[in-house]
Formats: structure tokens, C-alpha cells, sequence
């Protein structure tokens, strides 16, 4: 065998060990033991009481270390580890990002909910397809759902406090008790939505589509309805006090307006001009949430 054979076998050999981590670790650890044992052998013949002290000494250093500095890094570890998978999450959602398929729909729904039980709820969601998506309880505050497809989706009760809805698709969705409360929805779509005791105090809805909407008792009491358009929608007990950009012309393409909340100025009118749009014969039929 040459020199060079042997060298090769060599290397072999020790990348095959380097591959197995007990083996290693069980090698490294019998070369250290035996070098240390070694080189204590005479304190263990001639000085072994100052020997054993040194040793116990070391002990309570290692339960120090332990208790403390193991702690720690354990600690980090799982922060790092944490942070790792909020980012593995928001990487898939990007990877899903303008893919139209009931996969990524549903891909992107876990990894919202995900994110939320790690409590990260300003989610970058422009353009996301999220069509039939159960999203009931969710809390996106402040999320940028901008583009984004929610044909058909349940969000019953979620929170989308003062998040960027511009353009975004709510087509048929189930959006009862819903909080939108200072939320950016302008050119949104909540067309034959469901949006009972839904919360828009302070939205921006300008150029807003809620045709058929079901809005019963929906709060929208400081929104901005420039432009909106409420044809048939349905306003029982709707709160629509202080709001920005209404006009009478909008109100008169209602379904109803029976038992809802005007400021002093348009109820005037209503009563005067439009009572039929305010009696009990104008009352809904519910639709069940």
C-alpha cells in the first residue's frame, strides 16, 4: 500500500466518523478522558484530599453554570427559534402570494393563524387569495390585506382594526361582528356580504360596493361614505350618526332604513321627504348569522 493509499484511507475513514455525531462525540470524549485521568493520576496517589476538594469545588461551579448560564442560552435558543418559524410563516405566505388555488387559500389561513398565536397581527397580506378561507377570530390589526380575494370567506368576529383594505374583495363573505373600526376600505367590495353588528366607526369606505349587504345593526358611526354604494343594502338598526360624505341620494337606494340612526339633519329630511324608507312596513327579513 502506497503512502498515498493510505492517506486517502485515512481521510475516508475519519469523514465516515465525522458523519456519525455520538460516535464523534463518543471518541472525542474517550481521547479527553483518558488524557485527563492521566495527567491527574499523582494527585489521585499523593494528594488526593485537596484533589477531591478541588473537584467539589468545580461541581458547584457546574451547577452554577447550569442554573444560570444554561438557562440563558436555553432562553435564547428558543427565541431564535421562535423568530425563525414567524419568519418561515411569513416566507410561505409570500411563496402563496397571488396564487389562485383553494390550497393556497388554505395554506395561508393556517399560517395567519399561526402568526396570531405568536401575536403578530400587522401581516403583510397584499394580494393574497383567500376565497372560502375560514378566518373566523382572527386579528389582523393594522394588517395589509390591500388586493386581497375573501370571495366567500367566514371572518365572523375578527379583528381588522385600522388595516389596509383598499380593493379587497368581501364578495359573499360572513363577516358578522367583525370589528373594521378605523380601518383604510375604500373601494372595498362587501357585495351580498353579511356584515351584522359589524363595527366601522371611523372607516374610510369611500367608493365602497355594499350592494345587498346585510348591515343590521352595523356600527358605522363616523365612517366616510363618500361614493359608497348602498343599493338595496339592508340597514336595520344601523348606527349611521356623524358620518362623512353621505348624501340622501345614496340612503334613497336602501332596502331599509327602519329603527336606524341618523344625525338631526338627514333624519329631518327623511321624515319630511322619505318616510317610507323609516316605517315598521320597511322592516327586514332577517337573514340568520
Amino acid at each position: 500500500m502506497t503512502i498515498k493509499e493510505a492517506y486517502e484511507r485515512l481521510v475516508k475513514k475519519f469523514n465516515e466518523i465525522s458523519e456519525k455525531p455520538i460516535l464523534t462525540n463518543s471518541l472525542v470524549l474517550a481521547v479527553i478522558t483518558i488524557i485527563v485521568l492521566g495527567a491527574s493520576l499523582h494527585l489521585y496517589i499523593y494528594d488526593f484530599d485537596n484533589f477531591i476538594r478541588e473537584v467539589l469545588a468545580e461541581a458547584h461551579g457546574m451547577i452554577f453554570d447550569i442554573a444560570i448560564i444554561g438557562m440563558l442560552i436555553y432562553w435564547l435558543n428558543q427565541k431564535g427559534e421562535t423568530r425563525l418559524r414567524i419568519k418561515a410563516y411569513k416566507d410561505e405566505i409570500d411563496d402563496f402570494r397571488l396564487w389562485e388555488s383553494e390550497e393556497a387559500a388554505f395554506r395561508t389561513a393556517g399560517n395567519i393563524k399561526r402568526l396570531n398565536r405568536h401575536k403578530i397581527y400587522d401581516i403583510n397580506l397584499v394580494n393574497c387569495y383567500l376565497a372560502k378561507a375560514n378566518l373566523n377570530y382572527v386579528v389582523l390589526q393594522k394588517a395589509n390585506l390591500n388586493y386581497a380575494n375573501l370571495i366567500n370567506s367566514t371572518m365572523i368576529e375578527a379583528h381588522l382594526e385600522e388595516s389596509r383594505l383598499n380593493q379587497t374583495r368581501f364578495e359573499n363573505g360572513n363577516l358578522n361582528q367583525a370589528n373594521f373600526s378605523c380601518a383604510y376600505a375604500n373601494g372595498a367590495i362587501f357585495k351580498d356580504a353579511n356584515l351584522i353588528k359589524s363595527k366601522f366607526e371611523n372607516a374610510f369606505l369611500i367608493k365602497a360596493n355594499f350592494e345587498n349587504a346585510f348591515l343590521m345593526e352595523a356600527d358605522l358611526n363616523g365612517a366616510y361614505l363618500t361614493g359608497a354604494d348602498l343599493t338595496n343594502a339592508n340597514l336595520y338598526k344601523a348606527d349611521l350618526r356623524n358620518t362623512k360624505g353621505l348624501s340622501i341620494e345614496q340612503l334613497l337606494r336602501v332596502k331599509t332604513l327602519y329603527l336606524a340612526k341618523f344625525d338631526k339633519e338627514i333624519m329631518y329630511i327623511l321624515e319630511r321627504e322619505h318616510p317610507e324608507f323609516l316605517g315598521s312596513s320597511a322592516q327586514p327579513n332577517l337573514k340568520a348569522s
